[in-house]
């Protein structure tokens, strides 16, 4: 399963969790929901830390493979056997 996979399940759990936990308290159902998505961003920037360095880290990877497929794919139709400059 992908980092990003990963994250976002634990992302979604973090919310229902808090949300469910919210539950019992005498508010409006909005408002619950509301403070489990606040609590739950700001609690997954310290818990869901390693989860979102590994999902920078694979979008890096393939934003890098992308770039050297571009570079590929302009050298071929310009007829250059070789990408000139691979770092465009």
């Amino acid at each position: 399963m992908s980092a990003s996979v990963k994250y976002t399940v634990a992302r979604l759990a973090l919310f229902v969790g808090i949300a469910a936990a919210m539950m019992p308290l005498p508010l409006d159902l909005f408002v619950k929901l509301m403070i489990a998505i606040l609590v739950s961003a700001a609690a997954s920037y310290f818990v869901l830390r390693r989860l979102r360095e590994q999902v920078a880290e694979e979008w890096a990877v393939a934003a890098d493979r992308r770039r050297e497929q571009k570079a590929k794919l302009r050298a071929a139709l310009a007829g250059e056997d070789a990408p000139a400059d691979a770092s465009k």
